[in-house]
């Protein structure tokens, strides 16, 4: 028999059975659409997280004080820097040009009747302009309302929305922090998505000293952003701190740091491994219903043979060899496999641009994956469709033509 007309008997064989072949190809398209939207998922992560980086510089340093950096659990410690440290940083380095201390903390933010839980950020006037952030309506405070533990504050753009009401104008609005009154200067533009799973724009920024003064009463800092004079000067800059930061903590030359120092692209790096283990991880769980689909495959193609039996034994009764046999069982379980794995491509890249559209998530389907995933269901479909093929290649055809 010739291949093409193998190919034709074999189509015809599942289109005979239009709901049972549907339905075997059901774990397939679920398993190739799974897998790829996973893999989607994280890919789109990750290039939020690289845009993210990207749009605050690769001239920035962090210095965090508490807990040092790890792929594993952080070690905790008290809060160590202080905003003498970022004095000290700022004028004892040759590297640097910018230094913004940073104190985080949650807080509850009221407005009449409306209130929620968010971020309270406090830090000096340079922040916005070290951190490439910019304003959707008023102004950042000033150096002197910093030092002066004035009442303001500029509401990220998603507090702004949820709390103000839309008849009123966020600027000179007062609203109030912990009980606290403060008169709105100014709303953040968006940003979207962060590190973390809440958005950046759900944050309110206020001066560094009416944080630790007047809100949290502690004056310790979180954290630091430093900007160097150049990019080329990261590992001076690194070095130049590290020797002020212990300088000032005191620390002896057999102690460690109690704080670590870590650039944007150290960032990425962290981000990018973690999202890429996590797609992974997330690939491999989906991909376990691929290997259910395959079974489906078997399973299916199995009852065929018994079914069609005696159609085998006529087959072989008038000339056809065991290799046609074979091919003709083992073509239509590629073609399910197949046609299953292209109808679940097409269904990945739906359910990516719904839960973009729905959900905000940033979805990238990568080429790679996608061919990955649909080789890997031809794959499935050979694999679980070789021991149905072999099994009636070697029915006898006289047992066959008995066969009720």
């Amino acid at each position: 028999m010739l291949f093409l007309e193998i190919i034709r008997v074999a189509l015809g064989s599942l289109r005979s059975n239009p709901m049972r072949s549907g339905l075997t190809m059901l774990g397939v398209i679920i398993g190739v659409a799974a897998v790829i939207t996973m893999v989607a998922l994280g890919t789109g992560a990750q290039s939020a997280v690289e845009e993210r980086i990207q749009s605050l510089g690769s001239d920035l340093l962090t210095v965090r004080g508490g807990f040092t950096m790890s792929f594993g659990p952080a070690r905790s410690r008290s809060q160590t820097l202080t905003t003498d440290d970022a004095t000290a940083i700022l004028e004892g380095t040759t590297s640097v040009t910018a230094v913004v201390p940073e104190y985080e903390g949650n807080a509850q933010i009221e407005m009449g009747n409306n209130n929620l839980n968010t971020e309270v950020l406090g830090t000096w006037a340079n922040w916005a302009e070290v951190n490439n952030w910019e304003l959707e309506a008023g102004r950042f405070f000033n150096q002197v309302e910093a030092e002066g533990r004035r009442r303001v504050a500029v509401l990220g753009y998603e507090v702004a929305e949820q709390l103000i009401p839309t008849n009123v104008d966020p600027v000179g609005a007062n609203v109030r922090i912990r009980g606290i009154s403060f008169e709105v200067l100014g709303v953040l533009a968006a940003k979207g998505a962060g590190f973390g799973p809440t958005s950046q724009d759900e944050i309110v920024v206020i001066p560094l000293s009416t944080a630790q003064w007047r809100v949290f009463g502690n004056d310790r800092l979180s954290s630091m952003t430093v900007r160097m004079a150049d990019e080329s000067m990261m590992n001076m800059a690194m070095a130049e701190i590290e020797v002020i930061l212990r300088r000032q903590h005191r620390l002896r030359p057999d102690q460690d740091n109690d704080f670590f120092i870590a650039s944007q692209s150290q960032f990425m790096d962290l981000m990018a491994e973690s999202s890429q283990t996590f797609t992974l991880l997330l690939a491999g769980i989906a991909s376990v219903s691929l290997i259910v689909g395959g079974i489906g495959i078997m399973n299916i193609m199995l009852v065929s043979v018994t079914e069609r039996t005696r159609e085998i034994g006529i087959r072989k009764a008038i000339g056809a060899t065991r290799g046609s046999i074979q091919q003709q069982f083992l073509i239509e379980a590629i073609v399910l496999s197949c046609v299953g794995g292209g109808l679940g491509v097409a269904l990945a890249v739906f359910a990516s641009n719904a839960m973009s559209e729905q959900l905000g998530w940033t979805m990238v389907i990568p080429t790679d994956a996608v061919i990955l995933s649909f080789g890997f269901a031809a794959l499935i479909g050979v694999v679980f469709g070789f021991y149905p093929a072999m099994r009636a290649s070697r029915l006898d055809p006289i047992e066959s033509l008995r066969f009720e």
